[in-house]
């Protein structure tokens, strides 16, 4: 068990999950629960997928890069800046293939739906993935009107790339929320990919783009963007509940809540930071609203969330 939620002092559900950690030379260091499980890495790959639209030829710029790997909340800064990498490739806003979506962040929802009519492609929070696809395909002379396809060529290299840091066959790909393949992994497998993320040189521009801009990354608040902060680190997290970690030259984390919370996924990593003595006084005290989330009642907190896992140490 992951965590269990307690209200008004009575245990209300409880979460079961996944964790790994491995350190920079590829041995597993840390465990909890069923490590080899395979479930899909989501949003979580961004890094991985940013580094091949790079390789490809797409010529970010850190904070280009940045945005590639985000879940950004679709602010006008974000939008614009999507605009900006699509614009350098000679494209714009419709040749985006993620759906029309409200931007993510409450805030930036709001400004949107009071200004405009209807949702829009670049408000996805995965339109800055997409920018970097495109801007990699016009790069190296692929089609841009095929590059959700598995058999595009920038998405084979995507799996091939994926594959082979993991250590993992990602096959067979499925389908994402925002259209673009979606990779098979497992805990020990995410764990090595973003040990990979902090300590190989072939991924130190990715990671010294999303260490540059870790809330742009998350957003201000939310867990994958706090750990980056407070751990020295880079944190990506996906759907249904998985959020990776690289601490930077010293180790590689996953966590999967097999629920799909992703709260409780955030809160086992924070946890398993602070277990393996990673988190300064400091840092602990930046990291509480993730380490002990509240229980919501009534507009009041009412409970916490409360880590319940036993973590192997090898």
């Amino acid at each position: 068990m992951l965590a269990e939620q307690i209200r008004s002092g009575l245990s209300e559900t409880t979460h079961d999950g996944a964790i790994a950690v491995v350190d920079r030379d590829g041995s597993l260091v840390a465990s909890h629960g069923d490590i080899d499980r395979v479930f899909y890495l989501r949003s979580s790959a961004k890094p991985f997928q940013g580094l091949v639209s790079q390789e490809s030829g797409a010529g970010l710029t850190p904070l280009e890069l940045a945005i590639t790997c985000a879940s950004h909340r679709g602010f006008p800064a974000h939008a614009a800046l999507v605009s900006s990498v699509l614009a350098s490739a000679g494209l714009d806003e419709t040749a985006l293939q993620c759906p029309s979506a409200w931007p993510l962040g409450d805030e930036a929802a709001r400004l949107a739906q009071r200004d405009l009519d209807g949702p829009r492609r670049i408000w996805n929070n995965c339109s800055g993935k997409h920018a970097g696809f495109l801007r990699a395909c016009v790069a190296s002379g692929w089609p841009t009107d095929t590059y959700l396809d598995p058999a595009h060529p920038l998405q084979e290299r995507v799996r091939t790339t994926v594959s082979e840091l993991g250590g993992f066959p990602v096959d067979p790909v499925g389908v994402d929320g925002c259209g673009a393949p979606v990779l098979r992994t497992t805990a020990r497998a995410m764990a090595t990919l973003f040990a990979r993320l902090a300590a190989e040189p072939r991924l130190g521009e990715v990671f010294t783009a999303m260490h540059r801009y870790p809330s742009l990354i998350g957003a201000n608040g939310e867990g994958d963007s706090e750990m980056a902060i407070a751990a020295n680190a880079v944190a990506k997290g996906g759907a249904a509940g998985c959020v990776g970690v690289a601490v930077e030259n010293r180790l590689g984390l996953a966590a999967k809540c097999w629920d799909g919370d992703g709260a409780v996924a955030h809160q086992a990593a924070a946890t398993t930071l602070e277990m393996l003595g990673v988190l300064s006084s400091t840092a602990r005290a930046a990291l509480e609203p993730v380490l002990e989330p509240p229980v919501m009642g009534g507009g009041r907190g009412v409970g916490t969330f409360e880590t319940r896992f036993v973590l192997d140490t090898r």
